[in-house]
C-alpha cells in the first residue's frame, strides 16, 4: 500500500480539465462526494497518526478539524476537497443511534410522515434562515488554507427537492402537490431564492474549482414524483445555479440518487450540468451509463456501495480496476464510490479502492 501519500502533487485544474474534456485523459482522478467522519476518524488516526479532532462549537475545534479534513483530502491523493453545510431549514427528523461498529453519532432521516410544513399558516409562521445568519466561517478557512494545487468543490447541503420534501415530509409534499400546488411553488421559491443568496457568497472563494451540490430526485425504478413537476418546481432552480456556476467559468456536477433516466435530457441539455454521480449496479452500472452519456458528460465514481461495503480488499481493488480500464480509458472519468463513504463502509475497504486507484494515477 502506498498511502498515505508523502509528497502528494494534486492538481485540481488538471482534474477539472479531464472531466470537461478540455485535455485527454492521462490519468484516472479520485472523486468521492461526502466521506462520514466515522470511516475518516480512524484513517487520521492511525494512517496519518494525527489527533482527531471533532467539528464543535468553538472556532479552535473547528480549525482543529478542518486541518484534519485538508490533511485527509491531500493524502488520500484527491485533487480537491470537498465540504458542504446547510442552512437550518426547520425540518422533521428521525434520529437514532449510528449501528456502525465503533460509531459514537447519531443518524437522521427525514421523517415521510409528519411534516413542518403543510400550509399557508405554516408558510407564513415557521423561522425561515436567514443568509446573514449563515456561517460561511469553514468553507473560507478551508479556501484560505489548501495546500498548493489543491482546490475548493462545494454546494450547499441538500438540494431544492430534498430541502422541501424534508420540511413537508414526502407524504406530506405529494398531499400538498396535488391539492395545492401553489403552495409548493412558493415554498420551492422561498428556498431557492436563499440558496441564490448562498451560491452568490460561495462563489466569491477564489480556490473553488466546481460546485457540485446532491439533490435526490430518484428511487430504483424512477423519479419520486412525475418528472413533468420535476421540470417545473425544482429542474429552473438547478439550472439558475448551474449557470451562476458557469458564469464563473466553473462545472456544475450533480449527485442525484435513484433512476432518473426520464429526466437525463433535461438535466444535460436544459440544467446543463456537467457531470452526473451517484450509481447503483441494480439501477444502471457505471459503465453503460457512460456509453449512453459519457461522451456528453463527466461520470463521477460507480464503485457499487453493495461491493465497497461487503467485499474483501481484494475484490475492491478488482472492481476499481475494472472502473479504470473501462471508463477512464473512455475519458472524462473520475474514479470513486458509486454514492459516498457511509460510516459502515469498512476502512480497509475504503483504502484498497484509493491506493488501487493510485497504483494507476
Amino acid at each position: 500500500m502506498i498511502l498515505p501519500l508523502q509528497s502528494p502533487k494534486p492538481d485540481a485544474a488538471g482534474f477539472i480539465n479531464i472531466l470537461t474534456g478540455r485535455v485527454a485523459q492521462s490519468r484516472t482522478p479520485l472523486v468521492e462526494y461526502i466521506v462520514d467522519d466515522v470511516v475518516m476518524k480512524p484513517v487520521v488516526e492511525h494512517v496519518l497518526r494525527r489527533r482527531w479532532v471533532a467539528y464543535g462549537p468553538d472556532r479552535e475545534s473547528q480549525r482543529a478539524y478542518l486541518d484534519n479534513f485538508i490533511e485527509f483530502w491531500y493524502r488520500m491523493g484527491y485533487d480537491y476537497v470537498r465540504f458542504e453545510t446547510s442552512l437550518a431549514f426547520p425540518e422533521s427528523k428521525l434520529i437514532i443511534a449510528d449501528a456502525s461498529p465503533g460509531s459514537t453519532k447519531s443518524r437522521e432521516w427525514a421523517d415521510e410522515h409528519r411534516s413542518t410544513l403543510s400550509s399557508w399558516d405554516d408558510f407564513e409562521r415557521i423561522p425561515w434562515p436567514g443568509i446573514e445568519e449563515f456561517d460561511f466561517f469553514p468553507y473560507e478557512y478551508l479556501n484560505s488554507h489548501l495546500p498548493e494545487g489543491m482546490g475548493l468543490i462545494s454546494s450547499h447541503g441538500g438540494g431544492i427537492f430534498e430541502h422541501i420534501t424534508w420540511m413537508m415530509s414526502l407524504e406530506g409534499f405529494c398531499s400538498v402537490l396535488i391539492n395545492d400546488s401553489s403552495l409548493v411553488k412558493a415554498v420551492s421559491e422561498r428556498i431557492g431564492e436563499l440558496m441564490v443568496k448562498f451560491y452568490r457568497h460561495l462563489l466569491t472563494l477564489d480556490r473553488l474549482v466546481a460546485v457540485f451540490p446532491g439533490d435526490d430526485m430518484g428511487y430504483n425504478v424512477g423519479t419520486l414524483i412525475s418528472p413533468n413537476d420535476l421540470r417545473q418546481y425544482f429542474l429552473p432552480w438547478h439550472k439558475k445555479f448551474a449557470a451562476m456556476a458557469h458564469e464563473q467559468g466553473l462545472p456544475y456536477f450533480l449527485h442525484s440518487c435513484g433512476n432518473l433516466e426520464k429526466i437525463m435530457a433535461d438535466l444535460i441539455d436544459d440544467v446543463k450540468i456537467d457531470g452526473k454521480h451517484s450509481f447503483e449496479n441494480n439501477i444502471i452500472p457505471v459503465q453503460q451509463f457512460q456509453k449512453k452519456y459519457g461522451d456528453r458528460i463527466a461520470v463521477l465514481g460507480g464503485l457499487d456501495l453493495n461491493i465497497l461495503g461487503a467485499s474483501t480488499p481484494e475484490e475492491v481493488r478488482r472492481q476499481t480496476r475494472a472502473l479504470i480500464e473501462s471508463c477512464g480509458g473512455r475519458g472524462r472519468y473520475a474514479v470513486g464510490s458509486g454514492n459516498s463513504i457511509p460510516s459502515y463502509i469498512p476502512v480497509n475497504n475504503y483504502l484498497a479502492m484509493i491506493d488501487e486507484a493510485l497504483l494507476y494515477a
